[in-house]
C-alpha cells in the first residue's frame, strides 16, 4: 500500500487529533497515511523554512493552524477569489512544481453550522478573534446571511482590516470592529470565538457569561479541550452551543477530499473516530 505524507505545522499542537483523523480516513479509502505533527520551535526552524522543507521533502500536502495561516496564505497559489479575499490558508497541496492553498475551515464552518442548525440565519454575530481562523469563519457567517458582525480582537487594526474586507465582498453587511466584548455582546444572537483563549496553552474565555444574556448560541472554533469554559458558561446560560469539534471534522473531511481527490464517507468516519466529550446545548 502506498504512504500518502501529510502534516500538521502550528504551535501548541501536541493534542491535536489531526492525525489520527487523517490515518482512519486514508484507511476507509485504502490508503496508508503518515501525517507528522510539525512545530517551528521544536524543529529549530522558522515557518518559511519548515514549510519549504515540507514543499521538498516528499509530502503530498500539509494543514496550517495558529498562528501562521495568513503567512502560509502568502506562500501559495489561490484560485478562488473568495479564498484570497479572506488572505488565510490552513491547507497545501503541493501539486509538482506548484503549491496551492485551500481554506477548509471556511467550508467546514458551513458544513458544521448547515448539520446544526439547518438553514437559519446566525442573525447579529458578535467574534472575538480576527487571524486566520475568524477570517473564515467570518467569511462564511457573511455567506450564511449574517445580519451583522462585530468584531473584536486584541489588535484593533486587525478587526478593523477584516470588517473592511467582509464590507467589500458581502457590501450589505454590517461589519464593523467593536473597542470592547461588551460593546460588540450588546443584543447579539450569536457569540463566536476564534481567538485562542481557551485552547490549551492559554487561558480563560474569550466571552463572560455576563455578557452573554442577548444571544441564542455560541460556537468556539477551539477544540482542544473541546469542554471549553466559554462553552460551558454559554450552555449553562441557555444558549445552543456548537463546538470547535465540529468544524475540526468538517475541515478535516474537506481537506481529506482536497488531498486524496476522494471523497470521504463522514458517517463512517465519525463513527472510527467515537463522538468526543461535548459541552451540553442548552
Amino acid at each position: 500500500m502506498t504512504e500518502v505524507r501529510l502534516g500538521l505545522i502550528g504551535d501548541h499542537i501536541a493534542d491535536s487529533r489531526a492525525p489520527r483523523l487523517h490515518r482512519l480516513a486514508g484507511a476507509l479509502r485504502g490508503i496508508a497515511v503518515r501525517y507528522d505533527l510539525l512545530v517551528p520551535a521544536e524543529a529549530g526552524l522558522g515557518f518559511d523554512a519548515l514549510f519549504d522543507l515540507c514543499a521538498s521533502g516528499g509530502y503530498r500536502g500539509i494543514n496550517v493552524t495558529h498562528p501562521y495561516k495568513e503567512r502560509a496564505a502568502a506562500r501559495v497559489e489561490i484560485e478562488s477569489p473568495l479564498i484570497r479575499a479572506v488572505g488565510a490558508v490552513n491547507l497545501v497541496r503541493f501539486d509538482s512544481d506548484r503549491q496551492r492553498g485551500f481554506n477548509t475551515d471556511y467550508t467546514g464552518f458551513l458544513s458544521a453550522w448547515r448539520e446544526k442548525f439547518g438553514t437559519g440565519a446566525p442573525g447579529v454575530v458578535c467574534q472575538t478573534g480576527a487571524g486566520g481562523a475568524g477570517k473564515a469563519v467570518a467569511f462564511a457567517l457573511a455567506a450564511l446571511g449574517a445580519e451583522a458582525i462585530r468584531l473584536v480582537d486584541i489588535d484593533r487594526s486587525r478587526a478593523r482590516v477584516l470588517a473592511a474586507s467582509l464590507r467589500t465582498s458581502y457590501p450589505a453587511l454590517d461589519a464593523t470592529d467593536a473597542a470592547s466584548v461588551e460593546e460588540a455582546t450588546g443584543h447579539a444572537q450569536g457569540l463566536v470565538n476564534c481567538s485562542p483563549a481557551g485552547m490549551i496553552g492559554h487561558g480563560g474565555t474569550p466571552i463572560p457569561r455576563r455578557f452573554m444574556q442577548d444571544a441564542a448560541w455560541a460556537f468556539d472554533a477551539v477544540y482542544t479541550p473541546v469542554d471549553t469554559r466559554f462553552l460551558t458558561d454559554a450552555a449553562a446560560a441557555g444558549l445552543d452551543t456548537l463546538s470547535g469539534f465540529e468544524l475540526f471534522f468538517h475541515q478535516g473531511a474537506d481537506g481529506l477530499e482536497t488531498f486524496f481527490g476522494e471523497s470521504v464517507d463522514r458517517v463512517r468516519l465519525r463513527e472510527a473516530l467515537g463522538e468526543p466529550g461535548r459541552a451540553p446545548t442548552g
